[in-house]
């Protein structure tokens, strides 16, 4: 088994940890909380069976036991936990987003293969079987002409951010907003599918502080354009739908989740997929990861940085086209 200490409390924390003893590779064997949150990470632990919980970080940098680090904390961190980690020696699984710049991305990137160390982005599109299936299907579809997501979901948080409570998600200083959190997946699904684009461009609606509450990512590449929309202010079926010459792909599913897919070759009978393993959509990812761990497989981590390197680039550079103001 590997063993991984898992940072933060929030919303996210228990799916991880459930998904990654799940994966059947991995152990929590510690959590972390601010001193604030402690009795959170107590009844996580107790929970889930995790012999320990802390307030310390250097617990876990310091403990020889650890061999990675789940960073599962507000989005405007990442990059300062993961960089702590990575110069303690430690393996580092990065929630997604990856960071909040290009920059801070490329610098966790140059840390972890200089120090020849596994540093993943949890995002769960990329790992998903269905993901793979879609990306072996599209040869059958002729010539790609365009791409469209949709990932809207009403927010849990925004009856009270209306009332003007700020939550992390909703919060310019955390780097909230439909961009950065929902849109991610789309943004992983057509970089993950089709590499970095030509020219990116975002419209959004905007919040009474300035955070972009839903929106709209248009990629364009050379002979194809891909739309990206996320919505945490609405709601509305989510999918994804890929359209060539010659056909189409079609899931009608969350991005993050890829249930299954449905492939339409002109003149044949649609045929539809279901090939992910697992009902948890976490599950896929950290068995991936431990599995290139296991291998040693240097190779695969340098393509999933790459990938990480290219979604937070279109990212930063779509919410640059619509003049957002983070911090």
């Amino acid at each position: 088994m590997i063993n991984v200490a898992v940072l933060g409390t929030g919303k996210i924390i228990p799916e991880a940890v459930e998904a990654l003893h799940a994966s059947k590779k991995f152990r929590v064997v510690n959590i972390w909380a601010r001193p604030h949150s402690r009795d959170k990470a107590a009844a996580l632990a107790e929970r889930f069976g995790v012999e320990k919980f802390t307030t310390d970080l250097d617990d876990i940098a310091n403990d020889p036991n650890v061999d990675f680090v789940y960073v599962g904390l507000v989005n405007a961190v990442h990059h300062e936990y993961a960089k702590k980690f990575l110069d303690a020696g430690k393996n580092v699984i990065v929630e997604k987003p990856f960071t909040v710049t290009a920059a801070q991305a490329q610098d966790l990137i140059d840390v972890a293969l200089r120090r020849k160390l596994f540093l993943f982005e949890a995002v769960t599109t990329l790992h998903q079987p269905n993901f793979f299936g879609i990306r072996d299907a599209l040869k059958q579809i002729g010539e790609v002409k365009l791409v469209q997501c949709n990932y809207s979901q009403y927010s849990s948080r925004y009856d009270a951010y209306k009332k003007k409570s700020v939550a992390p998600a909703f919060d310019p200083k955390s780097y909230g907003g439909a961009l950065t959190d929902i849109n991610i997946y789309n943004l992983n699904f057509v970089v993950g599918l089709f590499g970095a684009p030509k020219k990116v461009s975002y419209a959004a609606n905007f919040g009474w502080n300035g955070i972009d509450t839903s929106g709209v990512v248009t990629l364009e590449y050379e002979n194809f354009l891909a739309q990206c929309v996320a919505a945490k202010d609405s709601a509305s079926p989510s999918f994804v739908c890929v359209q060539g010459d010659g056909g189409y792909i079609l899931s009608t599913s969350p991005p993050n989740e890829l249930n299954s897919f449905e492939l339409a070759v002109r003149g044949r009978d649609v045929q539809k997929f279901s090939l992910n393993r697992f009902n948890h959509r976490m599950v896929h990812e950290f068995v991936d990861f431990a599995e290139i761990f296991e291998r040693g497989d240097f190779a695969a981590v340098e393509r999933g940085l790459q990938t990480s390197l290219d979604v937070m680039t279109v990212a930063e550079r779509a919410a640059k086209s619509a003049g957002i103001v983070y911090a």
